[in-house]
Parts: C-alpha cells; sequence; structure tokens
C-alpha cells in the first residue's frame, strides 16, 4: 500500500512538472510577442515625436529657404504617409524615408549662416537631433525584442509552442533603408 502511494506521488509530480512545462511553453510566445508590441509601441512613439516635431522645424527653417519647397513638400508628404500607414512594414519603410529627408534638410541649412545662428532653429534642431537618437535606441530595443522572438520561434519546441498560440509569423526587423547607407553630399 505505500509502495502505491509513493509510485502515485512520483506519478503526480511528473505530471505537474511536464504540466507546469507544458504552460510556460504555451507562455513564452506570448511574453515575447508582447515584447515585441511594446518596442514597437515605443518606435511609434518616439516617430510621432519626431513628426509634431517636423512642422515648427518646416516653418522656421522657410523663411530662410524658400527656394527648397520640394525638400518641405516630401517632408510634409511622407509625414502624411507615415500617418496612414497601416502595417509595421509600411510605418518602417516611411520612417526611414522621413530620415533620408531630415538629413537632406539638415545638410541644406548649413548652407545658411544666419539660419544656422537663429535660436528657434539651433532648439529644433537640438530636440530633432534627442528625438533620433530616442528613435534610433527604440529600433535597437524592437530588433533585440523581434531577435528573441525569432529566434524563439526557429527552436523545436518554440516553434510548436508559437503554432499552438497562432504566433508562427516571424516579426519584421526596422533596418536601415538603402538611401541612408550613403554618404550624404555636401555642397556649397
Amino acid at each position: 500500500m505505500k509502495r502505491i502511494w509513493v509510485v502515485l506521488l512520483v506519478i503526480l509530480g511528473v505530471a505537474i512538472i511536464l504540466g507546469g512545462w507544458f504552460i510556460k511553453g504555451l507562455n513564452t510566445p506570448v511574453l515575447l510577442d508582447e515584447q515585441v508590441n511594446s518596442s514597437w509601441a515605443q518606435v511609434e512613439n518616439q516617430l510621432q515625436r519626431r513628426n509634431d516635431l517636423i512642422p515648427n522645424l518646416v516653418s522656421t527653417v522657410r523663411g530662410y529657404m524658400e527656394h527648397e519647397r520640394s525638400t518641405f513638400e516630401k517632408i510634409t508628404e511622407l509625414r502624411s504617409q507615415w500617418a496612414r500607414s497601416a502595417s509595421t512594414e509600411q510605418k518602417i519603410e516611411t520612417a526611414n524615408q522621413i530620415t533620408n529627408a531630415l538629413s537632406r534638410l539638415l545638410l541644406v541649412a548649413e548652407n545658411y549662416p544666419d539660419l544656422k545662428a537663429n535660436q528657434n532653429f539651433l532648439s529644433l534642431q537640438a530636440q530633432l537631433e534627442g528625438t533620433e537618437n530616442r528613435i534610433a535606441v527604440e529600433r535597437m530595443r524592437y530588433n533585440n525584442a523581434v531577435k528573441a522572438f525569432n529566434s524563439y520561434r526557429r527552436t523545436i519546441l518554440g516553434g510548436l509552442f508559437c503554432n499552438l498560440r497562432g504566433l508562427d509569423e516571424p516579426r519584421v526587423y526596422f533596418e536601415v533603408s538603402e538611401a541612408a547607407k550613403e554618404v550624404p553630399k555636401v555642397e556649397f
């Protein structure tokens, strides 16, 4: 009789351990997915901050660079396009295009000494640079969360648990656009 109780306790212990492992396995993809979603939300917060700064920067610079209208129009168009983007992939592409356009705007501003000395411009430029740094940090955090999720998804049991939870699609990295890899030309 004592032997039966020991066997039952061992079976119960093994069942509890396996059940706990299974539950943890099912929870891990959800936790990793939520980390990716949270990280993406932070990227979007910083991108929205940048989009909110853009009209102020553009209006400050516009008086000095009226002939650079195409740059302003492109930035405004991309800002609207970012707001309308439905998928993460579209938002990443538009954000990369905005980064390129802002780089060109700031490079063009170098040709205007009065503008470079303007307090509003300097303040907005500093805020924009700070925001760009925040975006870079949040992009890194997002990409780290994507890496953790995608790596887990590619493991044998991770793939099984992800499929069971309906999270079987890999997440997309926020990568630098090809245009951003080119060295900008500064001409005077």
